[in-house]
C-alpha cells in the first residue's frame, strides 16, 4: 500500500500493474475498502492495465474524517490522487456508492474520464425517507459500532445463498465491513444522503460506458441497471447470474470476462 496526503487527508491507494498500461481506477463501496477490488486489479494487471485502488477517506488504510463527506469530497480526493500519480485521464468504475462516486467524477470532470464502469449503482438523489433513514443509520453506528450492523446486511451485500456457499467472500465482506471506523462510515451516509441527481450525467455521458449488476442484487435490481441503459442507450450491459450486491467479489471470474470484454472492445489504447 502506498500512503499520499491529498487535500489534506492521508490516503492509502495500491498502484498496480505498468506504469504505461491504460490507467483503470476502481472505487469500492460503503462500507469497504480497495481490497474488495482484489479479484479484477489480478485480472486486469495480468492484461496489461495499470490499476489504481484507493481506499476512500473514512475507509480502509486512509484517515478517518468525522462529520459530512460528500460524494464530491471523494471525487476531489481522487481527482488529487491521480494529479499525485501522474494520471490525467482514466477509465472510472465504482460499485454501489463507489459507482456514484465515479458519476460525481464524470459530473465535474468530464474530460478525465475515457470510460465509465458502473456496478450495482444508482443515479437517482436521495428520498426524503432514504435521508432520514441514512441519517438514522450514521447515529446508530457511532453509537453501536459496525458489528451488528454487518452481521444485519451480509445477506444483503452478497446474494443470501453466497454466504453459506462462499464462506471466504462472506468472511472478506464481514472482515471489511466490521473493520471500517464508524466515524468514516457514518460521515459518508450523511454525505451521500445529500447527493445529487446523476440521471442528467448519465444521459450526457460520450464515453463508452458498463453497467454490471448482479442478478439477485435486493439494493439495486436489475430494473434499475436497465433503467440506467435506457439513460444511455449505447451502454453494455450485462447481469451477472449467481450474484447479488457485489458480483465482483461473488462472481469475480464472471465479472472480469465482463470488464476485460468491455475494455478490450470500447476503450482506445488498451492494455
Amino acid at each position: 500500500m502506498i500512503t499520499t496526503t491529498v487535500n489534506g487527508v492521508s490516503l492509502h491507494h495500491d498502484d498496480q500493474g505498468p506504469s504505461d498500461g491504460t490507467p483503470v481506477v476502481l472505487v469500492h463501496g460503503h462500507p469497504f475498502d480497495h481490497t474488495l477490488w482484489a479479484p479484477q486489479a489480478a485480472a486486469l494487471t495480468a492484461a496489461g492495465y495499470r490499476v489504481v485502488t484507493p481506499d476512500l477517506r473514512g475507509y480502509g488504510g486512509s484517515e478517518v474524517v468525522p462529520g459530512t463527506c460528500l460524494l464530491s469530497d471523494f471525487a476531489d480526493d481522487i481527482a488529487a490522487l491521480l494529479d499525485t500519480v501522474g494520471l490525467e485521464d482514466v477509465v472510472i468504475g465504482g460499485v454501489s456508492m463507489g459507482g456514484q462516486i465515479a458519476m460525481e467524477f464524470l459530473r465535474t470532470r468530464p474530460e478525465r474520464v475515457r470510460a465509465l464502469v458502473l456496478s450495482d449503482t444508482s443515479p437517482v438523489a436521495e428520498t426524503e425517507e432514504g435521508k432520514a433513514a441514512r441519517a438514522a443509520l450514521a447515529d446508530r453506528l457511532l453509537a453501536e459500532g459496525m458489528g451488528g450492523y454487518a452481521d444485519e446486511v451480509i445477506g444483503r451485500m452478497i446474494a443470501p445463498y453466497n454466504v453459506t456457499a462462499l464462506p471466504d467472500v462472506a468472511g472478506h465482506v464481514l472482515a471489511m465491513m466490521r473493520g471500517t471506523a464508524p466515524e468514516g462510515a457514518a460521515a459518508a451516509l450523511r454525505g451521500r444522503a445529500r447527493r445529487p441527481d446523476y440521471r442528467d450525467t448519465l444521459a450526457s455521458a460520450t464515453v463508452p460506458v458498463l453497467l454490471v449488476v448482479g442478478a439477485d442484487d435486493d439494493y439495486t435490481p436489475v430494473g434499475d441497471a436497465e433503467t440506467m441503459r435506457s439513460l444511455v442507450p449505447s451502454a453494455d450491459l450485462v447481469v451477472i447470474e449467481r450474484a447479488g450486491h457485489l458480483p465482483c467479489v461473488e462472481q469475480p471470474a464472471a465479472f472480469n470476462e465482463a470488464l476485460l470484454r468491455f475494455l478490450g472492445s470500447r476503450v482506445s489504447g488498451r492494455g
